[in-house]
């Protein structure tokens, strides 16, 4: 990876304070290494509709990772041999990203602005973090610099809520955080789709992919530790919901792990 193969990316430098990045998008710079050891990644099923949504493979596309965090998605785009940048604005999330993907370039920034050029990007992707910017900003932004034809693909990992266990602990984390059944975005379930906050008017298609990952009791305790409801709260009522929560799920233990299921929720728009 060159910076050559880039869209336009400047050095990585130091961030300047931004709007866009509210204090709770930025707890999660307390807990990286948690959140990077923890977090679920992506299957492969997701990039195969990126593709397809998108019109065009992955291979050889200038590509930039949004909000990139700790660099789950940006790994994921280079393998499947995207030329692609991770954005982040976060110190602490950019630091972690660096560490795991030296050979990616970075550049600290948020999608309310984006320091690249006009019609510099094949693709834009936000994995998971579409709901921290301002729509009325990333949304022309994202416009501006995507090429014609580029896209902009947004997913969120959901947690699925049909299966029982994990629709019983959802309504536990709402209880614990004083949530009504309308309120999911309080959920420490992944991070949900708010769609309100989609960009309007750009004909996004949408795609479902559903997955499940295997995991040892402690990373999923860590995993939902790792979202910024309980980033925010402070150590000592998390660590009692996480201890509690232990305690819950002990039934469903298998040889020390438990199965999570997720749905990607995915849409799509292109330029």
């Amino acid at each position: 990876m060159t910076a050559t193969n880039s869209p336009d990316a400047v050095p990585e430098r130091t961030p300047h304070p931004s709007p866009a990045a509210p204090p709770r998008a930025l707890s999660f710079d307390r807990a990286a290494a948690q959140y990077a050891a923890a977090r679920p990644g992506y299957p492969a099923a997701l990039f195969d509709a990126v593709e397809e949504l998108a019109g065009r493979p992955l291979r050889g596309a200038r590509t930039l990772d949004v909000g990139a965090g700790t660099g789950i998605s940006t790994r994921s785009l280079h393998d499947r041999g995207a030329h692609v940048v991770a954005v982040e604005p976060g110190p602490g999330m950019a630091a972690e990203l660096r560490r795991a993907l030296p050979g990616v370039p970075l550049v600290r920034g948020d999608g309310n602005h984006l320091p690249f050029a006009t019609a510099s990007a094949d693709l834009i992707t936000y994995a998971q973090s579409w709901h921290w910017t301002d729509p009325a900003r990333s949304a022309p932004e994202a416009r501006r610099v995507l090429r014609p034809g580029g896209a902009l693909a947004l997913w969120w990992n959901t947690a699925d809520h049909t299966v029982p266990w994990i629709a019983a602990q959802d309504d536990r984390l709402r209880r614990f955080f004083g949530a009504g059944t309308g309120a999911a975005e309080t959920s420490a379930h992944g991070s949900p789709v708010n769609h309100r906050n989609l960009p309007p008017g750009l004909g996004l298609a949408h795609r479902l992919v559903r997955w499940t990952r295997r995991v040892p009791l402690a990373t999923h305790l860590a995993n939902l530790g790792s979202h910024s409801a309980f980033l925010v709260l402070g150590e000592e009522p998390t660590l009692r919901f996480l201890d509690e929560e232990r305690e819950h799920l002990a039934p469903l233990v298998q040889d020390g792990t438990v199965e999570e299921t997720y749905v990607v929720d995915l849409s799509v728009a292109v330029r």
